[in-house]
């Protein structure tokens, strides 16, 4: 986990916002392919507390990017997820869920488990994630793949205060990112 960012870190800017979070929540990060998903996450969270599709894929193929996988990535992220739910552990799942059946799937677990679900949006623009996915090394999802992906995250943002979630957080910029603090709350879940 990197430490935190400092006031001198971001240039002197204020801190936009902090989230707090129940400590038995399911974060839920949503956000398109190079949105900084994974480096949020690596930011605020304990390497153990992130469910990545990436990681998934890695574990199965020793490629994170072997889209072949995915389904097999994605049943073993639900194992995974289901078991630390069921302990009432912190648990971020790193992956687009910018289509509503996958954020549902996710949601149902957290009810079956009576744990809190707090999605986390990464709403950048789209040139920026474009310009941050060319950077990436091949294979990467092609521009079109990113294209779908902000149509339907853009289709969805109306939608989310209304799923399930118990609490909605979009981030705007990559700035307000930057700025942003995650907490764990310290309270016991009720």
């Amino acid at each position: 986990m990197v430490s935190p960012p400092t006031a001198d870190d971001l240039g002197g800017r204020s801190v936009f916002a902090t989230i707090t979070l129940p400590r038995d929540a399911l974060v839920v990060l949503i956000g398109i392919a190079a949105s900084g998903k994974s480096t949020f996450a690596g930011r605020w969270f304990a390497p153990t507390a992130v469910l990545s599709s990436d990681q998934m894929r890695a574990i199965i193929t020793d490629d994170a990017s072997a889209q072949g996988a995915t389904d097999d990535a994605f049943d073993l992220l639900h194992r995974i997820l289901e078991l630390r739910l069921r302990r009432g552990r912190l648990t971020v799942v790193d992956a687009t869920n910018v289509e509503d059946w996958a954020r549902i799937q996710l949601l149902d677990m957290a009810r079956r488990h009576r744990r809190p679900a707090v999605a986390i949006v990464l709403d950048v623009p789209l040139g920026v994630a474009l310009e941050r996915n060319a950077l990436r090394a091949s294979p990467r999802p092609p521009p079109a793949a990113l294209r779908r992906q902000h149509g339907w995250l853009r289709s969805s943002l109306p939608a989310l205060a209304d799923e399930g979630f118990a609490a909605v957080h979009v981030l705007s910029s990559a700035d307000e990112i930057d700025a942003t603090r995650v907490e764990v709350s310290t309270e016991r879940p009720t």
